[in-house]
């Protein structure tokens, strides 16, 4: 009987419980998978108060990916080079932190569009969070000739692309530099919370310079076409939706807690027909 979870503030809107019970019945697998919202001025607290409750493992999302990091045992690699933790797993020896965003988004993408990943692409990142950087590793990885970064503190981007080596080139952006030059890119990555429900009129940059074609991809999921999707397709992008990402990277959260092999797209038709309210 796994006892799982998410951690972050706000979680109320989070479809993740879904996906975990979805994911629980294609393997076999009993459990729970609570919602454990934490406000960030009693972290610290509420963190001790969740080591006593013996769960076996717990997502983290905004704003805590990175500040869970000091309250873990351990830390794989990939996470620990990130420095954001989205995944945390109980062991005999304590809690060991993961990051599956980078991968989950990755996988989603290739499963939509193979192709971006040619020799020669380009691609730019919208904000310097733990869901850029685990982003950042993967693309860079995964054969991206160029990732840039685009914040509105620039020094936050020159942070993530110094910390985080890689082979590809990069540069740190101002948001209106980057707004600027979206026509040079290939794929554009809105990895913010800019944009999520109640706020779905905002959007991070406009997108009237974009090349038609180009793949753009929002991280939020609720709304599911968000503002900056809708003026995207208007500009003539593809779009990418967070919900996929979101799936991916919580099947990799589910391989690391039960040691089982569940598959994301079976379940693909039926969580988009949830998010539209079908």
């Amino acid at each position: 009987m796994y006892k799982l979870g998410l951690i972050g503030y706000p979680i109320g809107h989070s479809s993740s419980p879904w996906i975990h019970e979805q994911l629980m019945k294609q393997q076999g697998v009993q459990g729970k998978y609570d919602l454990l919202e934490i406000h960030p001025d009693k972290f610290d607290e509420e963190i001790s108060s969740l080591k006593e409750k013996g769960l076996d493992g717990f997502n983290v999302t905004v704003p805590f990916k990175e500040k869970i990091i000091p309250h873990l045992d351990a830390i794989d690699g990939s996470a620990l080079h990130l420095g954001a933790v989205n995944t945390v797993k109980n062991t005999e020896n304590g809690w060991i932190g993961y990051n599956t965003d980078g991968s989950g988004f990755v996988h989603s993408l290739k499963n939509r569009f193979p192709d971006i990943f040619q020799s020669g692409s380009k691609a730019l990142l919208l904000g310097s969070g733990g869901a850029a950087r685990g982003i950042y590793e993967a693309l860079t990885g995964s054969g991206m000739d160029s990732v840039d970064i685009a914040n509105r503190t620039i020094g936050r981007a020159e942070e993530v692309i110094e910390q985080i080596s890689s082979r590809a080139q990069a540069e740190a952006l101002t948001l209106a530099e980057a707004e600027e030059s979206l026509g040079s890119y290939d794929l554009v990555v809105q990895t913010t919370t800019v944009g999520m429900s109640p706020n779905d009129q905002q959007t991070i940059i406009r997108l009237n310079r974009l090349t038609k074609g180009t793949v753009v991809s929002d991280i939020v999921y609720r709304p599911m076409k968000t503002k900056f999707l809708k003026e995207a397709e208007i500009n003539g992008a593809r779009v990418h939706y967070g919900h996929e990402m979101l799936l991916q990277q919580a099947v990799y959260a589910f391989k690391i807690w039960t040691d089982t092999e569940p598959e994301a797209l079976p379940l693909l038709d039926e969580f988009e027909q949830k998010l539209k309210g079908v």
